[in-house]
């Protein structure tokens, strides 16, 4: 077990990041490597990015790129300085004998640092990631190995990362895998159909349980209680009229915001035309 704890918490960029990599490989390399970065505490670590590190790999003998490896991490300093090396991913469904070695080179740039793996090849059937930390093992004084332990892992997102996340699992069910990104007015309707569903279920369930049909929880009923006592009490008038203010104010910055780039591309083509008329 880890001395941060057995959680290791992974943001969406960094599986984004790690696939890139993995795609625009050097022809002929079988994966490859990069730092993981992020921040630690007590008790978990929590990788929020990554770049990917040039080495060469093959049945013998391994290189890396260090002076690259230290280069990208002073650069990203000076943009993050709160993010740290925590440790170092490799893409395959395995961890190989160039794998301790490398991880050896980590160890001297953070301390007790993760290993990720990531599936691409999809070896198993799905893209399978899975976080280590190492432990030595052996006879102390005489022949000292290393040992891979399993860590916990957990996938978070910040708010931001979330609309990237729904964007994505909402081209499942496209043939195309593609999909563009909807308006804020297409947002609003979402977000409502969602908060109707939801408030659908609950009066399902509430309504089984008064008439018998299902047994009471008392944890739900804690549950709804709060949220009923967290809602604002407001007449429907007042309601309305507050809600259509606010669509009147987001129909407002929505016409501002595409006026303001109408002036902007009008602009770009005047200041063409000028340029052409002064060079003839």
């Amino acid at each position: 077990m880890s001395v941060y704890g057995p959680i290791v918490k992974i943001h969406p960029v960094v599986f984004a990041s790690i696939v890139d990599s993995y795609e625009r490989r050097n022809e002929g390399a079988c994966r490859v490597i990069g730092t993981l970065l992020g921040t630690i505490d007590k008790h978990t670590v929590e990788v929020t990015n990554c770049f990917s590190v040039p080495h060469n790999e093959s049945e013998d003998e391994v290189a890396v790129d260090m002076e690259f490896a230290k280069n990208m991490y002073e650069l990203h300093k000076k943009v993050s300085p709160s993010e740290v090396i925590v440790g170092w991913y490799a893409t395959g469904y395995d961890i190989t004998e160039h794998s301790v070695l490398i991880h050896e080179y980590y160890s001297r740039e953070a301390q007790n640092p993760i290993h990720l793996t990531v599936d691409t090849a999809l070896q198993s059937g799905r893209m399978n990631i899975r976080a280590y930390v190492s432990a030595q093992m052996g006879v102390p004084g005489k022949t000292v190995g290393v040992m891979f332990t399993p860590l916990t892992t957990k996938y978070v997102y910040y708010d931001t990362e979330r609309i990237g996340v729904d964007l994505l699992h909402r081209t499942r069910n496209i043939p195309s895998r593609t999909n563009g990104l909807t308006t804020d007015l297409e947002q609003v309707g979402s977000a409502a159909s969602r908060i109707q569903e939801m408030l659908t279920t609950v009066l399902s369930y509430t309504e089984d349980v008064l008439s018998g049909k299902i047994a009471a929880d008392n944890t739900v009923g804690r549950f709804l209680m709060d949220l009923v006592n967290k809602v604002p009490k407001i007449t429907a008038e007042d309601f309305e009229s507050m809600l259509n203010s606010n669509i009147n104010d987001l129909l407002m910055v929505t016409y501002l915001s595409n006026l303001t780039q109408a002036q902007i591309a009008l602009n770009e083509k005047l200041c063409l035309v000028f340029s052409s008329w002064t060079c003839v």
